[in-house]
C-alpha cells in the first residue's frame, strides 16, 4: 500500500539511497531547506520512500512543484501521478506551475495526464535543452479567482 506523507530530516538518507540516478548528494540541502519549511513530502510504499515531491509558493507567490523524483523501480506504476495528484489537492493558491526539461517526454506526459497544460519555454538554464513551463488551475473556486476566458 502507498501513502503520502510530510517529509521529515529522517528522510533525508532515504532519499539520498534512492536517488542513485540524479546524485542526490548534491541536493541534500535543498531538501532539507524543502523540509524545514513544510513543502516536501515522501511517498512511501511498504515502509520504504519511493518518491518525493516539494511544493513551494516562491514562483510569483503561485504553487510551484520544484521537484518531483520516484525511485526508478517505481516509475510508470502512478507513483508521479499520485504525487501530483496530492500536490494539486494541497496547493493554496489558484494557479500551480511546475517545469521540466523539453526532452524530459515522460515528465511532459505525466503533467498533460494530470491537467496540467503548457505555458511557456526557458531558455539558458540547461544548454540546448529549454525549460517548458506548465500551469494547472486548481481551487480556483475556493479562492474565488475566475477564469475570464469562461466568463465570455
Amino acid at each position: 500500500m502507498r501513502a503520502i506523507r510530510k517529509a521529515v530530516l529522517e528522510d533525508i538518507g532515504a532519499l539520498s539511497d534512492c536517488d542513485i540516478e540524479f546524485g542526490f548528494g548534491s541536493r541534500n540541502e535543498f531538501v532539507e531547506r524543502a523540509i524545514r519549511r513544510g513543502g516536501a513530502c515522501v511517498l512511501e510504499q511498504e515502509g520504504n520512500v519511493i518518491g518525493f515531491a516539494v511544493l513551494e509558493y516562491t514562483f510569483f507567490e503561485h504553487g510551484f512543484i520544484s521537484s518531483v523524483y520516484v525511485t526508478p523501480a517505481a516509475r510508470r506504476t502512478g507513483a508521479g501521478e499520485m504525487l501530483l495528484q496530492y500536490l494539486v489537492t494541497i496547493c493554496q493558491t489558484p494557479k500551480l506551475f511546475s517545469s521540466t526539461n523539453q526532452s524530459n517526454h515522460a515528465m511532459r506526459a505525466l503533467f498533460a495526464k494530470v491537467g496540467f497544460e503548457e505555458s511557456g519555454m526557458i531558455h539558458n538554464l540547461d544548454s540546448d535543452d529549454p525549460e517548458i513551463v506548465v500551469y494547472k488551475a486548481v481551487k480556483a473556486e475556493a479562492s474565488g479567482a475566475v477564469d475570464s476566458k469562461k466568463q465570455a
